[in-house]
């Protein structure tokens, strides 16, 4: 899917739905390049190697696990902590999802909106400011190390993904 129809159908109308300091360049380039890493916007659901069809434990563009009741990781983070859980909470609401994290889990695999609002949130999570938009290094640390954690992260794409969202958003290509 084109990046300009991602923001437009998806991050454009969840970003609406939080609270206008969330939108920023900084936070939209984030969202670009996650989304290029984890799916190239391509699939919904987590590709299984060898089991051609099979879905793995992630789900939406973004590829959010479920996570855990102990709120370790994926939508049970989100949904658990202190910084997101009110907005998410709203966001379930004007997506018609009920306020649950199974509920949120299916919900994205189809609706790219909450998927795009739940990997916002997630990177509000972070107590650390949004890396400036130039700052490759510094996004790969927090989505890497301290927001996706992927368990195999792939550094040597990132930063071509990463130039592509800056400029995507910056105007300067679709």
């Amino acid at each position: 899917m084109a990046l300009g129809s991602i923001i437009e159908t998806a991050i454009n109308p969840a970003l609406a739905l939080l609270p206008a300091a969330m939108d920023t360049p900084e936070a939209r380039v984030m969202l670009l390049t996650i989304g290029l890493q984890e799916s190239r916007f391509v699939h919904r659901y987590q590709l299984v190697k060898a089991r051609p069809g099979a879905k793995g434990p992630a789900r939406g563009f973004w590829q959010f696990e479920l996570g855990t009741r102990a709120g370790r990781g994926g939508v049970w983070g989100v949904y658990l902590h202190p910084a997101s859980r009110y907005w998410l909470s709203g966001v379930c609401v004007a997506r018609g999802v009920a306020f649950e994290p199974r509920a949120i889990w299916k919900a994205i695999e189809q609706d790219d909106v909450l998927a795009a609002a739940l990997a916002r949130l997630l990177l509000f999570t972070d107590p650390r400011r949004l890396p400036s938009v130039s700052d490759a290094r510094g996004a790969w640390m927090l989505y890497a190390l301290r927001t996706w954690r992927p368990g195999k992260p792939h550094r040597q794409t990132w930063d071509a993904f990463h130039a592509q969202a800056r400029a995507v958003v910056a105007g300067t290509a679709a």
